[in-house]
């Protein structure tokens, strides 16, 4: 069983809403959709449960091509960020309601509650109305809404955007014990980086309507294809800077170079794009490899045990990431350093020439 999209793109006057894209989801799989706000994400899952007829390309459900056909008559699920429950009904009631629309028996119905229930840790909540419930139990009670029906395809709308820090840790860790539990093919939503890390499984790059990338989630975060990639599966997203390759050496300007050894020697002399994560800068040398980046400082943001420091480099603007709490004036002048291992090489058109060497190790 899988679900696939061919050539499937959506234009809506005028506007291109979806690139023409190619995707294939496995049964018993979790695909994550990464990327910012009006990537692409909601519209790619309205395509992919039925809610929207594509402009073009054609969708297919195990084998079957299913184009057009209305959401009603497909086994699919979905499950926003404003998680929706019937406030009148108790959470057996919410949980059975689509059982009982399709004409299911008591007893089947009753079986199947009770077993979502148990999977989503309902159980001691039945009788309870939703608006009786904390957010993440409301939210676990939309879910299992979702997985009752026995859906092949369940698609998740960044359903944890609305809950507070400690409940989206709580159902980021137990969403993919319910996945493996259900096996069906699972579509998670999300803007946050580290929260396709989290889930694991595979993952889908988007910018601007078009999938850049897809494939196992290590492998996408370590080894992106392009900046654009690079950039959206980084928070903050991707540092950059031009360099230059000339023989053994890489010069990334103001007198600052380093060894061109590793991947890095086999690629021909010329201009490149040097991209590091914000983590990766360092208010201390950390290593006899490292290399120091004279900046101006522009904006500090202490979040408990880390900082953000926004910078200047000449014309490019970073942003940094650095253990510990540094109360540093605007505008002064800081040295961070870099360490080569952690420096992605993109060429003119923004392809990965030669991934950080630390990636390949990893």
């Amino acid at each position: 069983m899988a679900l696939e999209l061919r050539g499937v793109s959506r234009v809506i006057k005028g506007q291109e809403h979806i690139r023409p894209t190619d995707l294939r989801l496995e049964k018993g799989t979790m695909n994550v959709l990464l990327g910012p706000t009006s990537s692409g994400k909601t519209s790619l899952m309205r395509l992919m449960a039925g809610l929207d007829v594509p402009t073009t390309g054609r969708i297919f459900w195990d084998g079957k091509d299913v184009t057009g056909m209305r959401v009603q008559d497909r086994k699919v699920a979905m499950v926003y960020q404003q998680f929706i429950n019937y406030p009148a009904m108790t959470v057996y009631d919410n949980i059975a309601s689509p059982l009982r629309l399709d004409g299911r028996s008591a007893a089947e119905i009753d079986r199947a509650v009770m077993e979502t229930a148990e999977m989503l840790k309902l159980t001691p909540m039945l009788k309870r109305k939703p608006l009786e419930l904390s957010g993440g139990q409301q939210q676990r009670c939309a879910l299992a809404r979702a997985l009752v029906k026995g859906a092949g395809l369940v698609l998740l709308d960044e359903p944890l955007a609305n809950l507070d820090y400690k409940l989206r840790e709580e159902l980021r860790a137990e969403i993919p014990r319910i996945f493996e539990e259900s096996g069906a093919i699972f579509v998670y939503a999300t803007t946050e980086p580290e929260e396709a890390l989290l889930l694991g499984g595979n993952t889908a790059t988007l910018w601007e309507g078009r999938v850049t990338q897809f494939g196992p989630t290590p492998t996408v975060y370590r080894q992106p294809v392009d900046a654009t990639t690079a950039r959206v599966f980084s928070d903050p997203p991707m540092n950059f800077m031009p360099c230059v390759k000339q023989g053994h050496r890489l010069s990334f300007g103001q007198g600052v170079n380093a060894p061109a050894d590793g991947a890095f020697a086999a690629l021909p002399d010329g201009q490149y794009l040097a991209g590091f994560r914000a983590n990766h800068l360092h208010l201390n040398t950390h290593s006899g490899q490292a290399v120091e980046l004279k900046c101006r400082l522009g904006v500090t943001e202490i979040t408990g045990a880390e900082t953000f420091l926004h910078l200047h480099h000449g014309a490019d603007k970073w942003v940094a990431l650095v253990e510990g709490i540094h109360d540093l004036p605007p505008g002064s002048e800081v040295s961070l350093w870099l360490n080569p291992a952690h420096v992605y090489l993109f060429d003119a058109a923004g392809r990965l020439a030669a991934p950080a060497s630390y990636a390949n190790a990893a």
